[in-house]
Order: structure tokens, then C-alpha cells, then sequence
């Protein structure tokens, strides 16, 4: 009988358009426990079904982005790559707890849809979203990417990672912007920049409605909210010319 239990291997992801290699690797993570110390090639293989060669593969393929880490024993221990995640899985809840009290308040205030989106990439994220009760509203959901270079929220956040142009250059002084059909027709947006401690853009803070619907003392609330995140986040505006 093997000193360690073997696992019950997990259905494969392929079927869900998944990558059998990235399932093996996988594996490999989950097979570390919280009461192990560092792992043999042999206990690896053994605990994920794995033949040495291949866990041996895969395991390279872990060092290569730090999830794993091989010791001069030839033992294997979780990597810093895994802190690393785990630092930004902690921080996105406490973002949240930030971040979306704030939304509803907007929500609250103007009875129109409330959206926080951060940079990812060439495009834009929408992270959290509070929702209006009215009948029309924005269609993005959580987890939608939109591109990075129309909309209010999507200018905000290339303004403030150094796009050049007028635009951007109105964006970073009023630190604020409204926009009507710049990205979907009849819809209007108004958003401003959320940064973090040392002037780090966090994201952008974004208050969507029909363009029907669309109020210029919205603009000030917004500005204000973003304003007010910031603070809660310890952060600051970046200097002029920064």
C-alpha cells in the first residue's frame, strides 16, 4: 500500500473545450497538501496518476512560471507564483467590499446602472456592477471584456496608462468624462479614474444610462464617488505631468 493515498482522478476538462495538458498540470498543484512538506517526483506521480516522465514535464512547465519550485534535494515545493495569486485573490475581495457599496450608492442616487472596470490588456474588464431597476440599461455584464478605446470607462483607463491626444489629455486634466454614443449607440456614460497609494490607476468608476435618460449633474457625482473610493483605497491622483 502506498504511504500516500492516491486521489481519484477528476473528470477531464476536454469535453469542455479544456486542454488536457493544462488538466495534468493541474493535478499536480492540487496534489500539495496543507500538512505536507516538500514532495518527491515519486509521491507527485503516485498522488496524481501520473508516470514519472510526464509529472516531470509538467513540473518544468510549473517552475518556468514559479508555481512550483525544485530544491537541491530534488524535491518539489509550491512556488512564490502561487503567493503571488493568492495576494491577488485576496486583494479582489478587499476591493470589493470597497468598491461596491460605492456602486449602490450611485445606483441609489440616480436609479441608473453603477460599473467599476479595470485595464486588462488591450481592453477593459467590468469587475463589479450594481444595476438599475429600470427597464433599459447597459447589457455588460461581470467578467464582459469591451474594448479599451470607446466608452467612457475604456478612455478613463487609457487616459490614465498614457494615451496621447486631446481627449486624453481634457480626461487626465478634469479627471472625468461623459460621453454619449461613443461605444453603443443611444447610451451614455460618464466616468472617472480610481487610484490606488503612489497615483497606481485601480480603475475606473462609471455611471451608464440611454442617452434619454443622461443628466449633467450626474457628472459631479460620479467625480465625487471616485473621488471618495480613492480615499477609501489610500489613494491619490498622480501629480500634473506624472
Amino acid at each position: 500500500m502506498p504511504r500516500y493515498p492516491v486521489k481519484s482522478p477528476k473528470r477531464s476538462s476536454v469535453e469542455a473545450g479544456g486542454v488536457a495538458a493544462v488538466d495534468r498540470a493541474l493535478t499536480l498543484l492540487e496534489a500539495f497538501e496543507s500538512s505536507d512538506g516538500p514532495l518527491s517526483l515519486e509521491t507527485l506521480a503516485t498522488r496524481t496518476g501520473l508516470v514519472k516522465s510526464t509529472a516531470l514535464r509538467m513540473l518544468a512547465s510549473l517552475q518556468h512560471f514559479h508555481l512550483v519550485e525544485r530544491l537541491h534535494d530534488g524535491r518539489y515545493v509550491l512556488g512564490g507564483g502561487i503567493a503571488r495569486l493568492n495576494a491577488i485573490y485576496a486583494a479582489s475581495f478587499s476591493l470589493e467590499s470597497m468598491v461596491v457599496p460605492v456602486l449602490t450608492e450611485m445606483v441609489r442616487r440616480t436609479n441608473e446602472t453603477a460599473v467599476f472596470y479595470v485595464r486588462h490588456g488591450d481592453r477593459r474588464l467590468a469587475l463589479y456592477r450594481v444595476e438599475s431597476d429600470q427597464p433599459v440599461q447597459s447589457h455588460v455584464r461581470v467578467g464582459d471584456l469591451v474594448p479599451l478605446d470607446h466608452g467612457s470607462a475604456g478612455r478613463v483607463l487609457a487616459a490614465f496608462s498614457g494615451a496621447k491626444g486631446k481627449l486624453y489629455d481634457e480626461i487626465r486634466a478634469a479627471k472625468v468624462i461623459a460621453l454619449k454614443g461613443d461605444r453603443v449607440a443611444d447610451l451614455a456614460g460618464i466616468a472617472s479614474p480610481v487610484f490606488r497609494p503612489r497615483g497606481e490607476l485601480a480603475g475606473a468608476l462609471t455611471l451608464t444610462m440611454p442617452t434619454h435618460r443622461y443628466k449633467k449633474t450626474y457628472v459631479a457625482l460620479v467625480l465625487d464617488a471616485a473621488r471618495k473610493l480613492t480615499e477609501k483605497l489610500g489613494g491619490s491622483p498622480p501629480a500634473p505631468g506624472d
